[in-house]
């Protein structure tokens, strides 16, 4: 499992990524970089790092720099043209996983323990999934912890992820609470 969060560019990156480790990641969403994409990548940052990993043309590299301009300390990964290159289409979800692997510990990309400190159970118990009032109070609950929204099981990973501590959590939960009152 790979410590940093990996922001790429698109879905179909998110799904080669995935095909060649287990990380936590963020697409910007091409060009599409908003105020609250760097707010969500400057949170993993400051949890568990970043490894920027786009497209090897001008649009990813114009990417990689809005973000690294906005964002200190980032690490990058790189794929070549030629590894990134089918059917004249360029991009990260055209390499293979062991290009992708590769790029990544050059990134010099740290491996960490599968995490387990929350589980379903957890979800239950404290109402974020199976209740009517569930899917508002991930919605809460992410912005307090600035993981953002997903759904119960994508929520649950990335509590284990981006290694939110119980009390982190039951202080974030509190906070959902009085602001209610």
């Amino acid at each position: 499992m790979i410590k940093e969060v990996i922001v790429v560019e698109g879905r179909d990156d998110v799904t080669a990524v995935k095909n060649a480790v287990d990380a936590e990641l963020i697409a910007v969403g091409g060009f599409g970089i908003n105020k609250k994409v760097i707010q969500k990548i400057a949170e993993a940052q400051r949890r568990q790092g970043v490894i920027v990993l786009t497209d090897p043309d001008f649009a990813g590299e114009k990417i990689r720099k809005i973000i690294s301009k906005r964002v200190k300390g980032i690490k990058h990964a790189y794929i070549s043209q030629k590894d990134g290159i089918k059917d004249g289409d360029i991009g990260v979800e055209n390499a293979n996983p062991d290009i992708i692997i590769k790029a990544l510990k050059n990134a010099k990309c740290e491996i960490k323990d599968k995490r387990s400190e929350f589980n379903m159970d957890d979800m239950i118990y404290f109402g974020l999934t199976g209740t009517s009032e569930a899917k508002c109070k991930r919605d809460e609950l992410g912005k307090k912890l600035g993981i953002g929204y997903c759904n119960a099981a994508q929520f649950l990973r990335r509590l284990n992820n981006y290694g939110i501590s119980k009390e982190e959590f039951i202080k974030a939960l509190n906070n959902i609470s009085e602001d209610k009152k």
